[in-house]
């Protein structure tokens, strides 16, 4: 019992516990299957919040090309379920039966060999993580190496989440097009569009929310944590102590990378469908707003600036369709400049502190006892006041 009380002190995990509270219990019984499955979709966003408070509020590097790693392990999920939603007999109306259908429309004869290693689905998995890692390193790699940061870094992130954009729009016949890979119905004969399905993958979502969340914390509390903290406010200084900053900001890239990529396999799965307008810098974008909402140095906040911020987008969107935009602007501009640590610096910085005082307000007036009970403090005898002596012969002429 000391041990959990300790581990979670160390850790920080008190939010987290009521994290996974409210996303585990309450939200499954007070929401019905059509909105949960939209909670689930948000959730799958917030993977790529919890990987940018590593990168960009821990590592102190911004990228805004996020998207970009999120689409491709969305990619590589979709293309796993599109090969089985893509067999012979389903297809056999196609003038090349067995493969997707955008294939058939663009006179493809044969499946690519792209393609073939997403016809296992362990191999999928892996690539979900492997694939978007493997852009990181490339990228971070050969960016660091050169010094290259802050705004210049920023900007190459928004470059390479443009150029895969068009890369993936233009090869229609490999990727679907601007349309996406539609039509993605089961896993492994398991139909994915029914109630319970969703329940399930709506589980296993914060599940792996929640190892995301634990991964990240233990890398923050190790000596790793640290040094990115060191890193990220003298850079010269670790550098000068003989550490590789470059090596460390590698790493933190790919990690966060990863975790997008699960995120966007998540997002396949339990939306049914995967295109190119979550690749782009707009998404890319929104997904920093994710985390600048929910605090850039919290990884549980980052979840609920994910959730906040898209279950705004849903109820402005519904109840205000031609202002909707305008709302959210107002939203983001709002919080930013009201609580610039997002809303996980309001709990530390105002909430917490309240409550730890109040806490010890009532300790003390436990402890101090009531005034009844004070036992009244001693009089002080008073002096005998000596008696008047008379004149001497007074009291005989009386006599």
């Amino acid at each position: 019992m000391n041990f959990i009380k300790a581990s979670i002190q160390r850790y920080q995990l008190g939010s987290l516990l009521l994290l996974v509270l409210l996303l585990a219990v309450v939200l499954p019984l007070s929401l019905d299957i059509f909105r949960l499955n939209l909670v689930g979709k948000y959730l799958t966003y917030a993977f790529v919040a919890v990987g940018l408070v590593m990168v960009w509020g821990y590592g102190g590097v911004l990228s805004l090309g996020q998207g970009v790693f999120f689409g491709i392990g969305g990619y590589a999920m979709a293309m796993f379920l599109k090969l089985e939603a893509s067999d012979p007999i389903t297809t056999k109306i196609q003038s090349t039966p067995g493969i997707p259908d955008f294939m058939d429309w663009n006179q493809i004869t044969e499946l690519p060999t792209l393609w073939l290693p997403f016809k296992s689905l362990p191999l999928s998995l892996a690539l979900v993580v492997l694939a978007p890692m493997a852009l990181a390193w490339l990228v971070s790699f050969a960016m660091f190496k050169r010094r290259v940061g802050g705004v210049y870094f920023a900007i190459i992130t928004q470059a390479v989440a443009l150029i895969c954009t068009v890369l993936i729009i233009g090869q229609q016949g490999y990727t679907g097009g601007v349309n996406g890979m539609t039509d993605l119905k089961t896993m492994l004969g398991w139909d994915t569009r029914t109630d319970s399905a969703k329940y399930v993958l709506y589980y296993v979502c914060v599940g792996l929310l929640v190892a995301s969340i634990l991964l990240c914390r233990w890398v923050q509390t190790s000596k790793l944590g640290t040094l990115l903290l060191a890193m990220r406010d003298k850079e010269d200084r670790v550098r000068f102590s003989g550490y590789d900053v470059s090596n460390f900001k590698v790493f933190i890239f790919c990690l966060a990378a990863g975790l997008s990529g699960i995120g966007g396999a998540m997002f396949a799965l339990q939306v049914g469908f995967m295109s190119p307008s979550f690749v782009g810098i707009v998404p890319s974008i929104e997904m920093v707003i994710f985390c600048a909402v929910g605090g850039r140095m919290s990884l549980v906040g980052a979840v609920y600036g994910a959730l906040l911020v898209n279950a705004g987008k849903t109820l402005f969107s519904e109840s205000f369709p031609d202002l909707w935009l305008f709302l959210m602007a107002g939203l983001f501009i709002g919080v930013t400049m009201a609580f610039p640590m997002g809303l996980a610096g309001v709990w530390e910085e105002k909430i917490r502190p309240w409550w730890k005082s109040r806490r010890q307000a009532l300790r003390d007036a436990a402890v101090k006892p009531p005034a009844s009970a004070v036992a009244p403090a001693p009089v002080a005898p008073v002096a005998a006041q000596p008696e008047p002596t008379l004149p001497e012969g007074v009291g005989s002429q009386r006599a």
